[in-house]
């Protein structure tokens, strides 16, 4: 019989390992953890909170416990701006990152910078960051009410217009459920606490679902975003 020393050659060949290694290269692929930054200020980065309960902390434990393979780093620093983050982001996001959620603006908002400047800075880092193919989410924030109706209409207009313009996911408004909540707010009245970041991570968790389905950013967009 001919087909049993055929099929020692073909199993010597390593011709019926391809299905297997076809699926070692599918497990390789789906072992890849997602990596994400939480890049912005210091409601970011956890403001007088213990490591694991910060923003990005809770949100990697909410998506690891759906099942989710991610990981996410924090890029917050306390004080930021718009102007600052620009000048760090370079180094502040390692290449290999999938994801950025950027959350700035609320300090610019706080010392009256100019919405312009805001703008024009926050544009800066999405088109840095797009073409580098890193998926972005934009977190909103709202000027304090004291600054004026003409500087809240123009500030309070550049999360959804950038949004828009560069086609990025938006969360309205990044204290969405805590901002007026004293009881869950810090003794500052500005900061969230532990319960506070809970529910401002329960509030952001759709929209990261749903990004984190999509595929990162192809291609640069820059070109099609000025048009």
């Amino acid at each position: 019989m001919i087909f049993k020393p055929l099929i020692k050659i073909i199993v010597s060949l390593g011709l019926v390992a391809l299905p297997s290694l076809a699926l070692a290269n599918q497990n390789a692929v789906s072992a890849h953890a997602l990596s994400v930054v939480g890049f912005g200020d210091s409601l970011m980065s956890g403001f007088e909170l213990p490591v694991q309960d910060s923003f990005t902390a809770q949100l990697e434990k909410s998506l690891k416990d759906k099942g989710v393979d991610i990981s996410i780093a924090n890029a917050g620093v306390a004080g930021d701006t718009t102007t600052g983050g620009l000048a760090r982001l370079d180094w502040s996001v390692p290449d290999g990152t999938d994801l950025v959620i950027l959350e700035l603006g609320a300090n610019d908002a706080l010392r009256g910078i100019s919405p312009e400047i805001s703008e024009k800075n926050l544009a800066d880092m999405i088109e840095k960051l797009q073409k580098r193919k890193i998926q972005v989410i934009l977190a909103g924030m709202l000027a304090p009410p004291n600054m004026g109706g003409d500087y809240e209409q123009k500030f309070n207009a550049i999360f959804p217009d950038l949004a828009k313009k560069y086609d990025v996911p938006l969360y309205p408004f990044f204290m969405d459920g805590i901002a007026t909540e004293t009881s869950l707010l810090q003794a500052d009245g500005m900061h969230p606490t532990t319960e506070g970041v809970a529910v401002m991570v329960k509030g952001f968790l759709p929209i990261m679902q749903k990004t984190i389905k999509q595929p990162t950013v192809t291609s640069d967009t820059s070109d099609s975003a000025d048009q």
